[in-house]
């Protein structure tokens, strides 16, 4: 009797110590979404390599197991209302981008802010987080402003350019030509007499097709596989350069709840995915340009003393957004200055100074 007593209580307390790696197993439940499809880089490496790393850093420790419910495409977030989502809980995980959510992650637009610049995206996005990172206030502000936390993952996409229905050689051409773009952009053809209509790649095709623009400001890993090539075959080489979109965010809420083994899981996915990005949209670029010229499409160069006056007569576009980006207390010009002296360093340096003048 005092034999099986014992026993029942050896195996009493096997069980409860047997159960501590059990009940450290624990399941996290996690939202990540999009409001682009998956025929976007940014987010097939969402679904290709960020999550995948994370599962395979998780794994590594033993203690912690990911349930996903993954929404692309607009399923469970709109394009331009990732910031709310986070904030009410809809998403745990997804994109911080200030293109379409210019009022509260408008910060991550500083590219947008210096047209004109280098047509390396992999070494923009080295400049920018560099600058956000270095620059005192800039991560926490947009943290206490979004309640999202800024882990890596930065992505640029490749030199913007300009597609239209028919060739863009010189300003004069520009001249009542209505073109699709996001927000920041836009500004850009300020004074070439060019139209500036809000949109995205959701929407472009259709839009060109219908006669609502006559083109799109974009970049050719997008423009080609989105095929706008059937409807606005001439790819116009303004040279904008190669800009920033963002970054992968976690919700301060869940961030918080995670201790130091998993944050290190997402940061490690964070930078694996910055690094399969930039290695498919590399790749992908002479292909896509090929892919364009054969299916009929034409490169136009832009005329380059067409262009210097372009960048000469444009109204300066890093005070405008400095000064929005300040309103809402964000050290902007210290972000912007710091960025520009990166890719100086880098090698490259800005026709024009925006930020002298």
């Amino acid at each position: 009797m005092y034999r099986n007593a014992f026993l029942g209580g050896v195996a009493a307390i096997a069980i409860a110590l047997g159960s501590g790696p059990v009940s450290a197993q624990e399941a996290l439940n996690l939202t990540i979404a999009t409001g682009h499809p998956e025929v976007f880089l940014w987010v097939k490496h969402i679904k290709a390599t960020f999550i995948p790393t994370v599962d395979a850093e998780l794994a590594k420790t033993g203690k912690y197991k990911v349930t996903w419910t993954e929404g692309y495409g607009g399923t469970i977030v709109k394009l331009g209302s990732e910031v709310e989502a986070f904030q009410q809980g809809i998403i745990d995980v997804g994109q911080m981008s200030g293109v379409f959510n210019p009022a509260t992650m408008g910060l991550l637009n500083l590219t947008y802010a210096m047209p004109f610049g280098p047509a390396d995206a992999r070494g923009v996005t080295t400049a920018v987080e560099k600058a956000l990172n270095e620059t005192e206030g800039a991560l926490e502000k947009l943290q206490e402003t979004t309640g999202v936390v800024y882990i890596g993952g930065g992505i640029a996409i490749d030199d913007y350019n300009i597609a239209s229905t028919k060739p863009l050689a010189k300003i004069a051409d520009m001249n009542g030509v209505k073109l699709g773009g996001a927000g920041p952009n836009l500004a850009w053809l300020a004074g070439t007499g060019a139209v500036g209509v809000q949109g995205s790649y959701v929407t472009f095709y259709n839009d060109i097709k219908t006669g609502v623009y006559d083109g799109n400001i974009g970049w050719m890993t997008a423009n080609v596989p989105a095929k706008l090539y059937e409807v606005a075959p001439n790819w116009n080489m303004t040279h904008f350069g190669a800009m920033y979109i963002g970054g992968m965010g976690v919700s301060r809420q869940q961030w918080d709840t995670f201790d130091d083994e998993v944050k290190a899981a997402f940061r490690t996915a964070a930078t694996a995915y910055t690094k399969a990005y930039f290695d498919e949209q590399e790749a992908r670029y002479e292909a896509a340009k090929k892919t364009l010229v054969d299916a009929g499409g034409k490169i136009v160069e832009f005329d380059a003393a067409e262009r210097s006056a372009w960048i000469k007569g444009l109204p300066n576009p890093s005070a405008a957004w400095m000064k929005a980006a300040e309103a809402r207390g964000e050290p902007a010009r210290k972000v912007l200055e710091a960025y520009r002296d990166n890719l100086k360093a880098s090698g490259f340096t800005y026709e024009r100074d925006y930020l002298a003048e």
